[in-house]
């Protein structure tokens, strides 16, 4: 989420590795839209790295938390997995004539996922937020499909309950299966050793850059994981919140969205010994919640 000025999370307490159940998941799909012209997924990322690796794409700037500034522009958000990520634009209920950014992500015909925070937050919208608009592979501030308004919401209950970071996760419901055009991301629960060194990747819609009016990307790598919560060193500005992280074994497999981004550097005690952003971790308990959204969705 941002209003613009944007101003980063306070530091926040790390958590505890802590055995993870088997994996959990849930289905993906590329649309039925077509899809023309360069896809960009040359940008993408797979398999693991234990070292840094070297930025793919055209820089577009010097300013951003983690140095110097990798993200690339998707110019053609109509091709998957870019059109599957949607502008977000959060519209609180009245008095509150404020408006804010974001970012979301289709996992099912009419479900997105996105911060906790961007849906729910006492201190910015004195609780759930009213509308959002809802702008799937959004260009130059407009969708390439059509932009439709969410009014129906989920947020895990600890995110609600007490602010909790490591549940920052919400959930936007549609009326109309606009997911079966776009497509959706597969989630699912993975394991420590499977995010271990994993290369991930990271498009939203940073305040940053064009105002939020255009879909930037970035990939690096996972530095550390805990029980709930995965870091990583890609370069991020606030209006990503709600992002998707994926990774990818290999470049034919399929895109496996394993954590929510939502955090700055300022999320990242110093305890842990590592730059980077981060985001709540898709756990079994998590995933699960998330597929009785989706059921709900259907219903």
């Amino acid at each position: 989420m941002n209003a613009l000025p944007w101003s980063s999370s306070a530091a926040l307490p790390p958590t505890e590795n802590q055995p993870i159940a088997p994996v959990i998941e849930t289905a993906g799909s590329d649309g039925s839209a077509e899809s023309k012209g360069e896809s960009q997924q040359d940008l993408l990322v797979f398999g693991k790295s234990d070292v840094k690796i070297k930025p793919k794409g055209v820089r577009v700037g010097n300013e951003t938390v983690l140095g110097t500034d990798d993200r690339v522009r998707i110019t053609n958000t109509k091709a998957p997995p870019w059109r599957k990520i949607a502008g977000l634009k959060l519209k609180p209920r009245p008095p509150q004539t404020s408006s804010y950014i974001g970012t979301g992500w289709f996992i099912g015909p009419k479900t997105l996922l996105t911060a906790g925070h961007c849906v729910y937050s006492p201190s910015d919208f004195n609780g759930w937020i009213g509308s959002i608009e809802v702008s799937p592979g959004q260009d130059a501030g407009v969708s390439p499909f059509r932009t439709v308004t969410a009014t129906k919401f989920f947020a895990l209950q600890q995110w609600i309950n007490s602010a909790d970071p490591d549940h920052d996760i919400g959930c936007i419901q549609l009326a109309e299966p606009l997911g079966e055009e776009v497509g959706y991301f597969k989630i699912a629960s993975q394991t420590d050793a499977e995010l271990e060194n994993a290369l991930v990747n990271i498009s939203g819609y940073p305040g940053d850059l064009d105002n939020g009016r255009n879909q930037y990307f970035h990939q690096n790598r996972v530095l550390r994981t805990s029980a709930h919560r995965i870091y990583y060193d890609v370069d991020t500005y606030g209006g990503q919140s709600g992002s998707p992280v994926w990774v990818q074994a290999s470049a034919t497999s399929e895109a496996v969205a394993v954590a929510v981004h939502a955090y700055g550097i300022g999320g990242t005690a110093p305890s842990l010994g590592v730059t980077a952003n981060s985001g709540p971790r898709l756990s079994p308990e998590i995933v699960l919640t998330v597929k009785e959204w989706l059921q709900a969705a259907s219903a």
